[in-house]
């Protein structure tokens, strides 16, 4: 069987709603190796024409605030109302070893025994941004097998986070309640990329400061509007009560709908695209420059002159590009 006609044949399975083919897709395209690369473009091809039609939402929040709990819950109140849930949670790699705990599926035991949920933990595998770094691929892949509501768990809130709105309609963020000043914890970032912040953990000592921390960020967020269409909102929940969820449902699909009359839906998914395609670029040519033994050679050169003072970052970046102009990709990429 060759390349093409395995990745057809793969592609078959995926597009029928097996969970199976949806694993083994997703595990390809994550691959590093050269030979699966040919085999995953091929894939995604096959399965790019019946991806877009979900609603695509990011998860994010320190550590400790309850993320998994909270998507345990969440997709499981979606798939009551007859949605199909897939969770790509991220779990950070460790920068010595490379490796990383891939716990989730035993933090959401629940949702990912239902027959209509799909969990799949991924590294990051030192990808910036939060997200792993075939996030992209993994959400049209979820959704050419009849996902419809995609949910993204990012490692953590930071200027990084910015990457993963490249990749979403809607950004939450799950925050603990606080005592004190709440609005010093405003930071610019955040309210940027939230669509909903949400104080989670509104039940027993803490329900007052939760009530009390969304009320101090309704005032503050009154006066900022993100988008045309929609300013952030403060909601609070309790996922050992299991409460406030089917508010946070409600405001998640009236987002949605507001986002398609006001055609920004499909301006936001143009821009996505874009966006995955310089990602792609540039890993391309980085790829390029790594497979070709005298750029290779010439780059880590470089990379010690910086390294030792020698040039500018700037000047070795020229250098690299002038040479890489210089003999051309000599072969497909």
């Amino acid at each position: 069987m060759t390349k093409e006609s395995e990745s057809i044949e793969m592609a078959k399975l995926l597009l029928t709603g097996n969970r199976r083919a949806l694993a083994k897709a997703i595990t390809l395209v994550e691959s590093t190796k050269q030979q699966d690369r040919a085999l995953s473009s091929e894939l995604l091809r096959e399965a790019l024409p019946k991806s877009g039609k979900s609603l695509r939402i990011g998860i994010s929040g320190v550590p400790g605030v309850g993320k998994s709990s909270f998507i345990e819950i969440f997709g499981l109140e979606l798939i009551k109302r007859g949605h199909k849930v897939a969770v790509l949670a991220v779990d950070p790699s460790s920068p010595v070893s490379g490796g990383s705990i891939l716990g989730d599926k035993t933090r959401m035991e629940e949702l990912s025994q239902h027959e209509n949920s799909f969990i799949r933990p991924s590294p990051t595998s030192g990808s910036l941004g939060g997200v792993a770094a075939q996030t992209r691929e993994a959400i049209f892949l979820c959704e050419a097998n009849g996902f419809d509501i995609i949910l993204i768990e990012t490692v953590g809130v930071g200027q990084s986070e910015f990457e993963v709105s490249s990749m979403v309609d809607l950004f939450m963020v799950l925050m603990v309640p606080a005592a004190g000043d709440e609005l010093q914890g405003i930071k610019k970032g955040i309210i940027e990329l939230s669509d909903l912040l949400i104080f989670n953990k509104a039940d027993g000592d803490l329900l007052t400061m939760a009530e009390n921390s969304k009320n101090q960020y309704t005032g503050a967020l009154s006066i900022v509007k993100k988008n045309s269409f929609w300013s952030p909102i403060a909601l609070t929940c309790s996922c050992l009560n299991k409460t406030g969820f089917e508010e946070i449902i409600e405001q998640v699909f009236k987002f949605q709908s507001k986002a398609k009359t006001e055609h920004v839906f499909e301006s936001k998914r143009q821009t996505q695209k874009k966006a995955w395609l310089k990602s792609y670029f540039y890993k391309d040519i980085h790829r390029y420059v790594q497979s070709q033994d005298k750029l290779n050679s010439l780059y880590s050169e470089l990379e010690a002159q910086v390294f030792n003072g020698l040039i500018s970052t700037e000047h070795a970046s020229k250098e690299l590009i002038k040479r890489l102009f210089k003999d051309g990709p000599n072969e497909q990429l």
